[in-house]
């Protein structure tokens, strides 16, 4: 006689023995299929009738050795838990079946013997009951003491036995799986289910690169390809010199350049060029808005008809660029335009209007530079003249030269002293004789006393030419004060005359001349616009802003969630 159970792939199949009590039966394919977490078994074919039987008590057969503690029953239960132990059971499902047997009022002393008891009382210790199910009429045979489940009255709570392929049961799973093809069949399941995960989120990141990537860029695309106006740009260079020299007699006067000279001049006819002023006057000769508003630009880059000066300008300083070099001094200017000849027609206009701000830019300093100096060299000129002419009066009211009269009274005045002295030696000479001849003492005192008479008159003289308002001494410094004046006032002229010509040296340097290294030439095919690589452009934008928006909404996610 053999007792089939099926629990976890531990069905025993035990030979009747003496004196066995009776056992509880194994857990059958229903309460595996019921854990959670349990893994799918495959179906054993079992007869249909078969049920799993508990095992009654039979008689002794052989005698009880002397000196053994453990009966039968004791045997039997610590096999039916050992069997219990090989179906791996989970933890969840122990404590389960702890709690059952605690509801139905048993005493087990660990979860796998609160297992066994539930199944010798026919209790199914992975089903859950509820309320409904503990209320069950008068007479009626409730399963836990049959073991069977009527029709329609409640769960099964037996373990029971079901043949594969009978009606209404498409295959059960089976019983014989150990745990490690369990533990196999779960990482599986596992891998599947992060597979069907990775390939939900791939689908959702291509949606959304499709929706903020590819689309966008596939439309700008399009446009460069299919709809944008082909533009023709004229390009041309010019530079600005001017003489750096120092001037004058050197041999290497207005050839000697100085570095970085003329960068102001450059950088003012760079801005002047991309001013609003510049595109009103280019507008004014050549019709700038018309054709931008023409109808064969597209919509786009169109200017609306009525369009104000702010609008034009900005299209303005989309077609028109221009760049200034600093270390070769060379300004670059590109003019933008739907037709080449136009482009040409608006670069060599561009070119006039800087050639004119150019010469403007230094003419107020030129002519406030020359003006003042001008002024300044008439007015010495006209104070060395009115010295001059204060000198020539004066030379004409004295008749005389002052200062010659006032010498010559002078010099007379230091020979007859000289005289004098001669004499009164000579006289003093006659005296010392004993007997001097009084004819030579009386004429050399006569001569002595003539001398004398003439000094005091020249002395008087000289006393009349330096003192009073019209003396001799007066005239003359007033001489010499217009001498000083016009001597003054002829530095002042040769200043003057000098300041002159300096300005005039400093008004050619500020000279300055506009040179063409490149003339501008109409294209004979379009430029713009580069369709594949404004393409790739707009790709590597919409890609930047998409991964800025998926990092800054990880960030809040992250941040929200913790």
């Amino acid at each position: 006689m053999q007792t089939t159970g099926s629990a976890g792939g531990a069905a025993a199949v035990r030979a009747p023995q003496p004196d066995a009590a009776p056992g509880p039966a194994p857990l059958g394919p229903s309460a595996a299929a019921a854990a959670p977490g349990a893994a799918p078994q495959r179906p054993r074919p079992a007869p249909a009738s078969e049920q799993p039987a508990i095992r009654a008590p039979q008689p002794t057969t052989t005698a009880t050795r002397a000196g053994e503690v453990s009966s039968p029953g004791e045997v039997s239960g610590e096999q039916d838990i050992d069997s219990i132990r090989r179906e791996g059971l989970t933890g969840r499902q122990l404590r389960l079946a702890r709690r059952v047997a605690q509801k139905h009022g048993l005493a087990p002393t660990s979860d796998f013997d609160a297992v066994r008891l539930l199944r010798a009382k026919g209790i199914d210790p992975s089903q859950r009951a509820n309320m409904l199910e503990l209320v069950v009429p008068q007479g009626e045979n409730t399963p836990a003491t049959t073991g069977e489940a009527p029709a329609g009255k409640g769960p099964v709570q037996l373990p029971q036995t079901m043949p594969i392929g009978a009606p209404g049961v498409p295959g059960l799973p089976s019983s014989d799986v150990s745990p490690a093809e369990r533990r196999q069949a779960e990482i599986m399941e596992i891998q599947r289910d992060i597979s069907r995960r990775r390939r939900k989120k791939l689908g959702l990141l291509l949606v959304r690169l499709a929706f903020f990537v590819f689309i966008p860029t596939f439309a700008v695309g399009y446009y460069f390809y299919n709809i944008a106006t082909p533009m023709y740009a004229t390009t041309s260079q010019f530079l600005i010199i001017q003489s750096e020299g120092g001037g004058g007699t050197s041999p290497f006067g207005n050839i000697l350049p100085t570095q970085f000279a003329n960068s102001a001049d450059s950088i003012a006819t760079q801005a002047y060029l991309q001013s609003k002023d510049a595109m009103l006057r280019l507008d004014e000769d050549r019709g700038f808005k018309s054709h931008f508003a023409s109808e064969e630009v597209d919509a786009i880059q169109r200017l609306e008809a009525n369009a104000t000066n702010e609008d034009a300008y900005d299209i303005y300083k989309k077609n028109v660029k221009i760049g200034y070099d600093p270390t070769e001094g060379v300004i670059r200017m590109e003019v933008i335009a739907a037709n080449p000849q136009v482009s040409e027609d608006f670069s060599r206009s561009l070119l006039d209007y800087a050639e004119e701000r150019v010469n403007d830019l230094s003419k107020q300093k030129r002519e406030d530079g020359m003006r003042d100096a001008r002024n300044g060299f008439e007015t010495a000129q006209a104070n060395r003249r009115a010295a001059q002419e204060a000198l020539i009066t004066l030379q004409v009211e004295n008749g005389v030269d002052p200062e010659a009269q006032i010498a010559s009274i002078r010099g007379q005045i230091s020979t007859y002293e000289g005289l004098l002295i001669e004499k009164e030696l000579e006289l003093a000479a006659l005296l010392d004789n004993a007997r001097p001849n009084r004819a030579k003492v009386d004429g050399a005192q006569g001569d002595v006393d003539r001398l004398n008479a003439q000094l005091d008159r020249l002395r008087e003289k000289m006393t009349s030419a330096t003192a009073g308002d019209n003396s001799l001494a007066q005239q003359a410094v007033t001489m010499q004060l217009a001498q000083a004046d016009l001597a003054a006032a002829d530095m002042v002229l040769q200043s003057a005359q000098t300041a002159m010509e300096q300005a005039r040296t400093e008004a050619g340097r500020q000279v300055r001349y506009l040179t063409i290294a490149v003339e501008p030439v109409a294209p004979q095919e379009p430029t713009y616009p580069k369709a594949f690589e404004n393409t790739i452009l707009a790709f590597l934008v919409f890609a930047g802003i998409y991964l800025m928006l998926s990092l800054t909404a990880s960030i809040l996610r992250e941040q929200v969630t913790s």
